[in-house]
Formats: C-alpha cells, structure tokens, sequence
C-alpha cells in the first residue's frame, strides 16, 4: 500500500560526498517517521539517521557530522547527504517509513525501500 523508490546511491572516492533520495507514495494518510537503514555484506541491519515528522533527528555515532538527514513533509520524501565518505560507509542502503494509511481505519504501516548500493573506494 506504501512504496518507497530509493535513488542516488553510487561509486565514491573517500573523503567524497553522495546525496540519497527517498520518495514514498501510496495510500498514505501520515507518516511519522523516516529513515535510512544500511546493512554492509555479513553484517547486520543498522539505522543510520532518522528523522520524526517534527524535525527532531537522531543519528548513528558513526555518521554524526558528517551525514545530514532531512525531509519533505509535503512531499513524503527524506533524503540523506553524506560527506567526508569513508570505506566502512559501504553498504546497501535502505529508505525506512512508518505511519498510517487512508481509509475508514487508519492502519499503520512500515516500508522499506528496494535499496541502493553505496560504495566508497579507498
């Protein structure tokens, strides 16, 4: 019922910069919540930044400083510009969203994004 369609991923020199977009479209009635997850090959899942409809934003220690989120409240689109990019920053990366859908009942949702890869050369 939610979609969320992922772009700006790509090959990167270390130190370089790379700016994710995420769009979620459907039937969406409000969205609390956005994020962006990464999982790098053997490990597991984990939240990089997110980002609450209020603008209260909460970061990865790993990331604070140099990774930026932000959102479109209007839209329903969240993007993550990443700077001073590092090797260990290579990894997949997941657009999250939680809220509710239109309808009579207002069902919650959570979706994920198809992911795009990361990939920061040393």
């Amino acid at each position: 019922q939610v979609q969320l369609v992922e772009s700006g991923g790509g090959l990167v020199q270390a130190g370089g910069s790379l700016r994710l977009s995420c769009a979620a479209s459907g039937s969406i009635f409000s969205i609390n919540a956005m994020g962006w997850y990464r999982q790098a090959p053997g490990k597991q899942r984990e939240l990089v930044a997110a980002i609450i409809s209020g603008g209260s934003t909460n970061y990865a220690d790993s990331v604070k400083g140099r990774f930026t989120i932000s959102r479109d409240n209007a839209k329903n689109t969240v993007d993550l510009q990443m700077n001073s990019l590092k090797p260990e920053d290579t990894a997949v990366y997941y657009c999250n969203a939680e809220g509710l859908v239109r309808g009579v009942i207002r069902r919650p949702f959570g979706s994920w994004g198809q992911g795009t890869q990361v990939t920061v050369s040393s």
